[in-house]
């Protein structure tokens, strides 16, 4: 009876310690699950200042590139504006020989002095549309039609040799670097 009762206290033991270790287990499966709940927290926490962070940035990034299109806009009107004021600078001497020229000829009858000075004052406008780019293009009598350019104003009847080809130049064109600023005005030799 003894070994029974020993027995039984063992049993009773053992089954005590199970419990024991059990809400033991218990207690740190809760305690596990808090933590854990604590850390989804600041994960969701985390996630809505990533996104918070994200916005702000997009934002800066977009009123920066705003104020960038603003700001090259307003160069590019200055850069027009200036490229003007620079060319009509170079004008302005034209122009003063011009008045000085009407002035002078007021008083004279000579007409080659007067030829003289007007031949100066286009060669003075030339040269300075020619620094800024501005080149006559050289188009003569027999020259083929290019359609890029020239103009066509009119066909005249014409031998076989300049069918299709530039009869008469009656305006000049002109070229600002590579692009045509005004095409040449020519007569074409209709075909027969």
């Amino acid at each position: 009876m003894k070994e029974t009762k020993e027995k039984v206290n063992k049993e009773q033991e053992i089954v005590e310690e199970q419990e024991a270790q059990t809400e033991e287990g218990q207690t740190k499966k809760t305690k596990k699950e808090k933590e854990d709940k604590k850390e989804e927290k600041p994960a969701e926490h985390t996630l809505e200042e990533q996104l918070g962070e994200a916005k702000d940035k997009y934002l800066r990034l977009y009123s920066e590139f705003e104020n960038f299109r603003r700001r090259t806009s307003k160069e590019k009107l200055d850069l027009i504006s200036t490229a003007n004021k620079d060319l009509m600078n170079d004008l302005l001497p034209v122009l003063d020989d011009f008045e000085r020229a009407m002035n002078a000829s007021e008083g004279s009858d000579d007409i080659k002095a007067l030829r003289e000075g007007m031949e100066l004052i286009q060669n003075k406008l030339n040269k300075s549309l020619q620094n800024r780019g501005l080149k006559k293009m050289e188009v003569k009598k027999g020259d083929e039609f290019d359609d890029e350019k020239h103009e066509a104003i009119t066909q005249i009847p014409a031998d076989k040799k300049l069918e299709g080809k530039i009869v008469d130049v009656v305006e000049n064109g002109y070229t600002l670097g590579e692009t045509v600023v005004r095409f040449a005005k020519v007569v074409v030799g209709a075909k027969q």
